[in-house]
C-alpha cells in the first residue's frame, strides 16, 4: 500500500501547485467536477489512506475498494471517504461523471465532530446508490457548492459547511450499497497491511500528554471493519504472528525509543503506551526481554 497522501500531495499531484490558503489549523475546504479530472483516463487511482475526507457523487461504471471490501457500481452513488480507512477507485468505464468535494477535520472545528457520523464510522459502508431523483438533489447541492465558494459572501464557509451536512443527511436516510468481501490470500495481505498501517499510526509518541488510541485487538478490528478472529487469521497467514505479538513487538519498540531519548519516567511511558498500571508495564517489558525498564535504561545510557 502507498504512503497515506496528503492533501498538500493532492493539490501538486493534480495541479503542481498547493493553494496559498491552505492552513491546515484553520481548515480548508475544495469542490471539483470529476470530468475535469478524468480528461478520458480509466487509470485506477492509488489504493491508499488520505489525510483528508471526501464525498464524491459518481456516474457511470466504476469500482471502489475500500478495506477489505469492493463494491461495483454501474450507474450512481454517493462516495463518504475518511482519512481511516485507504481506497482506491477504479473506473470501468468511459464516461464517468459527478462531483466531490475534500474538506479536513480542522474545517469543522467548532461546528461539531464530523468523524463522528455514520457514513465515516470505519464499521459502516461508505456507498450510497442513487436514482435520478437523488442524483439531482444531490447535484444542486454541489453546483451551490460551486457557486458559494466563487462568492465574495464574508461567511461563505458557513453556508458550505451546512451543504456539507446536507449532503451526510440526505445519505444516512438511504440504504448503502452491498459490499463484497475479498476472498483468499489476498484479502489476508491486504488486511495485514491496513493493520500494520493503523498501529503505525499511533506512533511516534511524542509527549507525555499523547497516549495509543488503539491497543486491544478488538480495537483495531473494529476500526477495520473485520471480526477480530478475521483479523487473527488474517495476520497469521501474512506475518506468522498474532494481533497481540505485533501489537506487542511495537509497543516494545516505541518503549525502548522512549526509555532511552526522553526523560519521562517509567508511569508516564507507561500510560502513553496503554498499560493501566506501571506495574503491568514493568512486567511486560521483563518478560520481554528480562529486564526492567529501569536497569535497561541505566545500560543504554551509559557512555
Amino acid at each position: 500500500m502507498q504512503k497515506t497522501e496528503t492533501i498538500e500531495n493532492f493539490y501538486q499531484r493534480n495541479f503542481k501547485s498547493i493553494p496559498q490558503d491552505l492552513k491546515k489549523e484553520l481548515g480548508h475546504f475544495n469542490v471539483f467536477r470529476i470530468d475535469d479530472f478524468l480528461c478520458g483516463k480509466t487509470t485506477p487511482t492509488t489504493y491508499s489512506r488520505k489525510d483528508f475526507y471526501k464525498i464524491k457523487l459518481a456516474v457511470g461504471n466504476f469500482r471502489c475498494n475500500y478495506a477489505d471490501k469492493t463494491i461495483e457500481i454501474n450507474g450512481s452513488a454517493l462516495l463518504f471517504a475518511n482519512p481511516l480507512i485507504p481506497y482506491q477507485w477504479e473506473n470501468l468505464s468511459d464516461g464517468h461523471a459527478g462531483y466531490f468535494c475534500i474538506f479536513t477535520e480542522a474545517f469543522f472545528n467548532h461546528f461539531g465532530n464530523i468523524k463522528d457520523y455514520p457514513v465515516f464510522s470505519p464499521n459502516d459502508t461508505p456507498i450510497f446508490l442513487l436514482n435520478k431523483k437523488e442524483v439531482k438533489e444531490i447535484t444542486d447541492i454541489y453546483l451551490r457548492m460551486e457557486e458559494e465558494i466563487k462568492s465574495d459572501y464574508t461567511f461563505k464557509y458557513d453556508v458550505l459547511r451546512t451543504l456539507v451536512f446536507e449532503l451526510i443527511h440526505k445519505a444516512m436516510k438511504l440504504k448503502p450499497a452491498t459490499v463484497q468481501l475479498f476472498r483468499g490470500s489476498n484479502a489476508n495481505t491486504r488486511i495485514a497491511s491496513l493493520f500494520a498501517e493503523l498501529l503505525e499510526l499511533q506512533f511516534p509518541i511524542e509527549s507525555p500528554q499523547q497516549y495509543m488510541k488503539l491497543r486491544s485487538p478488538q480495537e483495531f478490528a473494529e476500526h477495520l471493519s473485520v471480526h477480530v478472529n478475521h483479523l487473527n487469521r488474517a495476520l497469521k497467514d501474512a506475518t506468522g504472528k498474532t494481533t497481540s505479538q505485533c501489537i506487542a513487538e511495537r509497543v516494545m519498540q516505541e518503549a525502548k525509543v522512549l526509555l532511552k531519548h526522553t526523560d519521562w519516567n517509567v508511569s508516564e511511558i507507561a500510560n502513553c503506551l496503554g498499560f493501566e498500571e506501571p506495574s503491568h508495564f514493568i512486567g511486560f517489558f521483563r518478560k520481554t526481554i528480562g529486564q526492567t525498564p529501569r536497569t535497561y535504561r541505566l545500560e543504554e545510557t551509559v557512555e
